[in-house]
């Protein structure tokens, strides 16, 4: 499938919905001065096109008691044990993301815990699955950046 072609509306409507994705399509339109209407259409092809896949619900998982973070690289015995492996993080509700990569590392995931202790339990778990030969992990101290928006206007700044 060829690249959508998206116009100053939905690339407002999208600004919009990113900043949080519960606003009312009435309070959309007032602001681009249309129709709430026009709003939900444009959101509908958007969606059918593929660039809108959902919306999302962002926690505040310090005040729910998960505040540390840690990214686990880990290296599998063989490669072709990459799906079990993945399958097997998967089962590991703390395994919050996991990519399979190039370089050093086979998997990158990242964890959510409570504490050092909760974080250390998770990654006896990660490296008590078969198939990983080591795990390396790195403690964010900060989440400096977390900007949605930056890629999303350069991308539009492309089109």
């Amino acid at each position: 499938m060829g690249k959508v072609k998206l116009d100053e509306i939905d690339h407002q409507i999208l600004d919009m919905l990113i900043d949080n994705t519960r606003t009312p399509f009435t309070d959309i339109a007032k602001k681009l001065l249309i129709s709430a209407g026009t709003v939900h259409v444009r959101v509908k092809k958007m969606e059918e096109a593929g660039i809108i896949k959902g919306s999302s619900l962002t926690l505040d998982y310090v005040k729910l008691g998960y505040a540390f973070i840690a990214y686990v690289g880990i290296f599998l015995e063989k490669t072709h044990q990459t799906k079990f492996v993945l399958e097997r993080l998967n089962q590991i509700p703390n395994v919050t993301v996991a990519h399979i990569t190039t370089g050093k590392f086979n998997i990158f995931c990242k964890i959510r815990a409570k504490d050092t202790n909760h974080a250390k339990n998770i990654i006896f778990k990660i490296d008590d699955i078969d198939g990983i030969d080591r795990t390396e992990t790195m403690i964010s101290l900060e989440e400096s950046i977390n900007d949605k928006k930056r890629l999303m206007h350069t991308i539009f700044n492309e089109m």
